[in-house]
């Protein structure tokens, strides 16, 4: 039976690995879910491996991935292979085709206006993801909007940079914050 993302959240704040360099700092971080938003189709899997034995659950951000194609067939690929717990995409097809294949599916949404975030939310419910992650993390009241909008779990992230942007973007409904900054990481939240 395929996990409910909400059920996997120990740690409110999830590592998004943008650089190789930070592996090692995720793998020794307290958030349980990572992000990994950097490699190709030969680092995937020792990235995957590494944080695995660590007891990370992870996401492949595929549209960040080289040599990755947005096809039916890399997400079957990703899925009998690497074995991620799901991926992060903003397109809504590779979302439908990872559900398929049994993968937990995030769809990343860019909010850069008002349009934006009402198509999002119209896209998100179509392919029906997981859970929607929104950039930029730092405005409380579209987030707090967005779960008036959608039951969809929605994770923030983008621009956050200390612990009061994380309890603001928490405080206003999100179920977690993703992270590029390691010192984000090891937050008790």
């Amino acid at each position: 039976m395929k996990q409910n993302i909400i059920d996997i959240v120990q740690s409110q704040v999830i590592a998004s690995i943008k650089e190789e360099d930070d592996l090692e700092k995720a793998v020794r971080s307290k958030a349980n879910i990572v992000f990994i938003l950097t490699g190709n189709l030969i680092t995937m899997n020792g990235y995957l491996k590494k944080l695995k034995q660590a007891g990370k659950t992870t996401f492949i951000h595929i549209d960040f991935i080289d040599g990755l194609s947005n096809t039916k067939s890399a997400i079957k690929y990703i899925a009998e292979i690497w074995k991620p717990a799901g991926i992060i995409t903003t397109k809504s097809n590779l979302i439908k085709y990872a559900k398929e294949e049994g993968l937990m599916t995030i769809q990343r949404l860019f909010l850069i206006d008002g349009n934006a975030l009402v198509k999002g939310i119209d896209i998100a419910h179509n392919c029906k993801p997981d859970a929607i992650e929104v950039l930029p993390g730092l405005m409380p009241s579209v987030i707090d909007k967005l779960t008036t909008m959608t039951a969809l779990p929605i994770i923030a992230g983008g621009l956050i940079s200390n612990k009061e942007d994380i309890l603001n973007g928490l405080g206003a409904g999100a179920l977690a914050i993703s992270s590029g900054d390691p010192k984000l990481w090891n937050l008790d939240l």
